[in-house]
This record gives structure tokens, sequence and C-alpha cells, in this order.
């Protein structure tokens, strides 16, 4: 995403909360910066994207002082609805708009500039940030700040679902005598055609469990759409079922592709396996 930002010609401060991980980026034209301060007090605009949200509290909260009046900062996290509420909340104390953005694509849309972007915040601010942000994929805004949030959880809900419904048939073709891979040739193309069934339905028949999304990374999504629920006043049974399924192989597999979500369907049927192939982690 910095690389893609670097080419269309937008200059670069770069920080990491480990330098190292940033100093391969000066290659491409970055300036790295040295402190958090430093990275933040010049910028008009500033890109967050961190592992979960007490992490963006943080890194926002250490900031704050040096952010200068009138920037705005883009949160790409995937963070709980009401911590990008109290993310923007701090922002406006000194003067600073906030976008909750997070996106949905993986590695391979990042560095294709194809990301799904799920924008939160006033139609202003987004207008402000849409030429940068469309460097990076294809930026919507989708309601006020923190509905970016619930428009990605919307998003990890259908691909969890999804991703355990693959598992359940690829099961179940291999237990009840059809060939899976045969199975899922013959059915793409008709309505169970996906990107899901395409990419990590291939990985399930390759036992190929190297991330992409991990496993840990969906599981806590899952966790965020219950809590979304929850505070929604709705109940959502599938999804319950969902985190479940996750939970179940969180602690064996938490660095493992979310496709692995075949092994927590494999757990709950003792002696079946889909293929013969060897697990790649």
């Amino acid at each position: 995403m910095a690389k893609n930002l670097l080419k269309a010609g937008y200059p670069l401060t770069a920080w990491n909360r480990t330098r190292e991980k940033a100093e391969p980026l000066a290659a491409d034209g970055a300036h790295i910066a040295s402190t958090l301060a430093e990275a933040v007090k010049d910028a008009d605009i500033i890109i967050t994207i961190l592992a979960d949200g007490s992490t963006v509290i943080d890194v926002i909260n250490a900031a704050l002082p040096a952010f200068k009046r009138g920037a705005i900062v883009v949160d790409m996290s995937s963070t709980k609805q009401s911590e990008a509420k109290d993310i923007h909340a701090m922002l406006a104390k000194v003067g600073v708009g906030f976008i909750d953005a997070p996106v949905s694509g993986g590695t391979v849309g990042a560095a294709a500039a194809t990301l799904a972007i799920m924008a939160g915040g006033s139609a202003a601010n987004f207008e402000q940030v849409k030429p940068v942000l469309s460097v990076l994929g294809r930026p919507t805004l989708v309601g006020a700040v923190s509905a970016g949030q619930v428009a990605k959880l919307c998003n990890q809900l259908i691909v969890g679902g999804t991703l355990s419904i693959i598992a359940e048939a690829m099961l179940l073709a291999q237990a009840a005598g059809a060939d899976p891979a045969a199975m899922r040739t013959a059915i793409r193309g008709g309505f169970a055609e996906s990107r899901l069934l395409e990419v990590h339905g291939q990985r399930m028949l390759d036992r190929a469990f190297i991330p992409g999304g991990q496993i840990k990374t969906q599981a806590k999504d899952m966790d965020n759409i219950m809590i979304a629920a929850q505070e929604a006043g709705i109940t959502l049974p599938v999804s319950a079922l969902v985190t479940e399924i996750y939970h179940s192989i969180l602690d064996a597999y938490p660095n493992a592709d979310q496709s692995a979500a075949l092994l927590a369907i494999e757990k709950l049927n003792p002696g079946k396996r889909v293929g013969d192939a060897e697990d790649k982690f």
C-alpha cells in the first residue's frame, strides 16, 4: 500500500514501532521517521493500519500532541465500532478529522491496488482523502464515523460464513463418494461461484494453509461481529456458529490461513479428511 502511494507520486513519511519494518520503504523514496511525532507533525493525511483497535488507540493517544489542526487521520485497521467512535472523539478534541476505512482484498489486493475500502466519516473529510484512497483501491463512503467498521464486519461475516460452508461442502463431497476437486469444478459458474470458492477452495484442496488472512484475525472479527450484533439488539445465529468454528482451532492454528476452517470441520468429524496431501502452514 505504501509503495502504491509512492508510485502515484505522493510524498510519504513512514513510521513503525519496529523501525526495521519500515526501512525497506526508503529504497522506494519514503522518508523513515525516527519518532511518531516526526511522522505526523507536518502531515495533512495520516494513515494507520495496525493489528487491533486497542493498539490504534495507544498510537493515536501518543501522537495527539504532534498532530496539526485540520489534519485527517484515516484508520485502515479492523477495529470495534466503539473503538472507532472513541478515536474520533480523541481527535476531535485537538481539531483533527477522522475516517475509519478498513479494507478487504488481502495481500493480493493491497499489492494490486484493488482493495475494497469501506469508509465512515463526514462527506467533507471523505472527499479530501478520496484521491489518496483511490490509489489503494475502491473507496466507498458507507456512513458516519464507525460505519466503515460496520461494513467491514459485514464483509467478514460473509467471508467467515462462506469459508465454513465451502469447507463443509468439500468434506461432504469426499465422505459421500464424490471427488471434491471435480465437485468444485462442476459448481463453478453457477450460483455457488465466488472468489472464495475460487481461491480458498483451491487452498483447501491443496491443504495449503499458508496465510493470507489468518485464523486469529478472522476469530477476532467474528468476536467483533457478535459484539456489534449485541449492541444493535439483534441475534445472528449463523454468525454465532461460525464464531465457534474459528475459536475451535484458534489455539492450535492461530497463524494459519482462513481456509483452515476446513480443519475445524474435519475436527468435528474424526476419521474424515479431504484429500491425501500433507497440511502446509
